[in-house]
Order: C-alpha cells, then structure tokens, then sequence
C-alpha cells in the first residue's frame, strides 16, 4: 500500500510543470511536498488521484496504474483516499454535520442515519472539535475550524492514504500549529498514509518522516528534515533561507522531528 511516481512530466502549453519526478512514500509514511508557492505540488497530488493524466512516466497507488483504471475502478481507488482541500471546499448550504457526512463513501453506510452519527461524532473527536459544532454552519467557523472540519470529513471514510493540500494556508501561526498537531495525531492514531503539500519549511520539518523539495519542476532533495538542512543543492539552500524560522531550526531551539520524538521516547500524540 503505498504511492509511487516513476520519471513522471506534465507541461500546460509551454510551461514544464513535473519533469521526469519520481517520489515515494512507503505504507505508514508521511511525507511533505515541500516547496515555493506555484511550483506545481498539487499538480503532483492530483497525479495521485488521477484528475490529472502525466503526459509521461507512471503514476502507481495501491499497486495500481492510476492513469490506466476505468472509471468505476478509479472510484473504488479515491474511496480509499481522504483530500484535504486548501481552502476547505465545505458546502455552506449544508450542516457541519452533513458536510462532514459526504465522506462516507460506502453508500450503504452513508443511507444508516445511526451509522452516519457515531462516525460524524468520531471525526470530530479525532480533530479536536466537540459534538455540537456538527450542527454549526461554515459561515458560523473561524478559519482554523474550517479546516479542522475538512480533515474530519476526509477521514469519515476510514481512508488508507490521506492527501493535505495546503492545510495551513492563511492560518496564523497558533492555528497552523494545531492542524500540524493533527496531522502527526491522525498518522498515529488511524495508520494512515499521508502527503502533505506545503511551502511551510516549519510545518514539514515537524510532521514528516521524509521531505521531498519539489523546485524548477524537479525534485531536487528528498531526506529527513536534518539531511534537507545538510544539502549543497544551491536551490535547496536558497528555498531555505527564505524562510525566516529556519534560523531557529538550524539553531535546535525546541525543535524536534517526528523520528527525533521517536529516539527520545516521546513518540505519543501531541
């Protein structure tokens, strides 16, 4: 059960998006697809999904070739997958609880009201949120719950591999923390797969086990976050020291990775 691009390139017109990519991410992982803002990382997570066909290369999730499955298999493969929209997509006609319901994607468990209850129920418990926010509105929710209800609705069907476009994008930074939280929690605790998409170097220092930097449509380092800090790459170095925490990374001021929690003993939820 894992996800795997093999030489994978996309262009749109003239403009060279993913150039012979290849990336891995092992059963249990989480990986972050880190890199600057328009440089093609949900390009590349949609690959996973298969909204988007590369113009060459292969893209395999499951052990399967994703741009090659009809339609009712390409189905069965996204009702194992859980999207978590950058700007959340809820629907604001609709109940937090009914949003939340649209992940079931078994339709006959979807039909069983009692069913849909206990899972809505348990999906908010996993992002932090109390019951009687299922009966709230979009337009009643602070940004940072928005967000919290989209992870819960893509985990409402007990997903194996879970996909994070951008989950702290416009979150102030206590905010941003929390989803960050969320994302180490939900690996630990539901054993899914992940990739999450992100500019913040922060962010994916802390919740990944791999960091893949996606630049000038390649991948130009893939490592743990100290050998993403260790690489000579002028582009990887460049990246890095646009981001003005990365002082306080470098400089090991409370800062920890998943596998540093791991050696020390403190793997347990956040």
């Amino acid at each position: 059960m894992s996800i795997e691009l093999k030489k994978v390139s996309k262009r749109f017109v003239e403009n060279v998006v993913l150039d012979g990519v290849d990336f891995f991410v092992a059963e249990g992982e989480t990986v972050a697809l880190l890199g600057p803002s328009g440089v093609g990382k949900s390009v590349l997570l949609k690959h996973i999904i298969g909204l988007i066909k590369p113009d060459s290369g292969e893209v395999w999730v499951d052990g399967q070739l994703v741009p090659t499955l009809g339609r009712k298999e390409l189905a069965a493969l996204r009702s194992r997958i859980g999207y978590v929209f950058q700007n959340g997509a809820l629907f604001d006609s609709m109940d937090v609880f009914d949003n939340i319901r649209l992940g079931i994607t078994d339709e006959d468990l979807y039909g069983d009201k009692e069913y849909c209850v206990q899972r809505v129920k348990e999906c908010l418990r996993l992002v932090n949120l109390p019951e009687e926010v299922g009966r709230k509105f979009p337009s009643e929710l602070s940004g940072g719950m928005r967000k919290r209800v989209g992870i819960a609705r893509a985990i409402a069907g007990k997903p194996v591999y879970l996909l994070y476009d951008e989950p702290t994008s416009g979150l102030d930074p206590v905010n941003a923390d929390i989803i960050d939280s969320l994302v180490e929690r939900l690996q630990q605790e539901i054993g899914v797969t992940s990739v999450v998409v992100t500019h913040d170097v922060r962010g994916a220092f802390r919740v990944a086990d791999r960091i893949a930097l996606l630049a000038q449509a390649k991948i130009r380092a893939v490592g743990t976050a100290e050998e993403i800090i260790a690489s000579r790459d002028p582009v990887v170095q460049q990246f890095l020291e646009r981001d003005l925490e990365m002082a306080v990374i470098q400089s090991g001021m409370a800062f920890q990775t998943p596998a540093t929690r791991r050696g020390a003993g403190g793997g347990g939820t956040p």
